[in-house]
């Protein structure tokens, strides 16, 4: 498929307008692939996005955001950065396509030599009006030309500041989408764990209901329990009271009856004479005979109101309450710490 069409010039600025349409805002280059689209349908390589995400979310552990250096839309990520968001193929295949119009014309397949980014580098502490522009291999750290030829770096092995650069961004991206690519798992593992300490905090409410209960079931039975010997206690109480009451009943009359009799002798020796005493005191005789005939006084035996019978012994009980556990078992899943 070849994009240009009419004339050579008409085809040359179309190529150089596509160009600029194919250039990243971030590094001016042309999109590096994968080539990620932003929900503002702008685009971005994705190395750079990444740059841009960690550069306003350092600590980016939970998600974060940044805005699209176009047209400053705030873009949401998610917990997967910007492995989150979406490639644009269209723009990577138009990106191939360009390439390959490129390198048909130089008939060299090679990438376009990349911009001079010497006026980029910051200045050398050395050597004044020196740009960082090597890499010294020996010392794993950035210098200037100067440097290697008479400065500290002169014994050591150097390298192009921007192969270097390369490379390390491309292993370092590299790393990265290994690492994205390892999430899988963990995020599987992670929402399983979340789905077990959910499943444990209901089951912990549901054993907590229905210990409550077992324990409000125990404590109705024993109150019914202290309720039916309660009643126990008051019914003995009251047989015993009632029984001695009678007993105190019998033994009033009794008393009555013989004071009425005294009563009786008294008025009949104060009132009559000999003759008229005579008359009454066979009957006299014959009441306090059968004053004399009634029961034996009887009264309550020796430690009678004592309760000690109805003693309940607690001690038993007590020890199954206070020994009272959970039936255990080995619980899986769990290593020594």
């Amino acid at each position: 498929m070849d994009i240009q069409t009419g004339p050579a010039g008409r085809g040359l600025g179309a190529m150089e307008s596509l160009e600029q349409q194919l250039g990243c805002p971030i590094c001016l280059d042309m999109f590096s692939k994968p080539v990620v689209i932003l929900p503002c349908q702008h685009n971005l390589c994705r190395g750079c996005a990444n740059d841009l995400y960690e550069s306003k979310n350092p600590y980016h552990y939970s998600g974060g955001s940044f805005r699209c250096p176009t047209c400053r839309f705030e873009v949401v990520l998610d917990r997967h950065g910007v492995y989150g968001l979406q490639r644009n193929l269209l723009v990577e295949n138009i990106i191939d396509m360009y390439k390959q119009q490129q390198e048909s014309k130089r008939g060299v397949a090679e990438d376009p030599p990349p911009k001079d980014r010497d006026a980029e580098e910051p200045a050398c502490p050395e050597h004044e009006g020196e740009r960082i522009n090597i890499y010294c291999v020996s010392c794993q750290a950035p210098t200037c030309s100067l440097c290697k030829v008479f400065g500290q770096h002169r014994d050591c092995e150097v390298s192009p500041l921007h192969a270097v650069y390369q490379s390390q961004k491309a292993e370092l991206r590299a790393a990265v989408e290994r690492l994205a690519a390892a999430d899988g798992p963990v995020r599987a593992l992670v929402a399983q764990t979340d789905a077990a300490c959910e499943r444990i905090r209901e089951n912990g409410e549901l054993r907590r209901r229905r210990l409550g209960e077992s324990f409000d079931l125990l404590y109705a039975t024993l109150e019914e329990r202290k309720g039916h010997l309660l009643q126990r206690v008051d019914q003995e109480a009251q047989r015993r009271v009632a029984w001695l009451q009678s007993l105190a009943e019998q033994h009033r009359q009794r008393l009555q009856l013989g004071s009425r009799l005294r009563e009786k002798l008294e008025q009949n020796l104060q009132t009559g004479g000999a003759a008229e005493f005579l008359l009454t005191a066979k009957q006299l005789q014959e009441e306090a005979r059968q004053a004399a005939a009634e029961a034996p006084l009887q009264g309550p035996g020796p430690g009678y109101e004592n309760m000690e019978h109805l003693r309940v012994d607690t001690q038993e009980a007590e020890g199954l309450l206070a020994s009272m556990d959970f039936r255990t078992r080995p619980v899986h899943g769990e290593e020594d710490q």
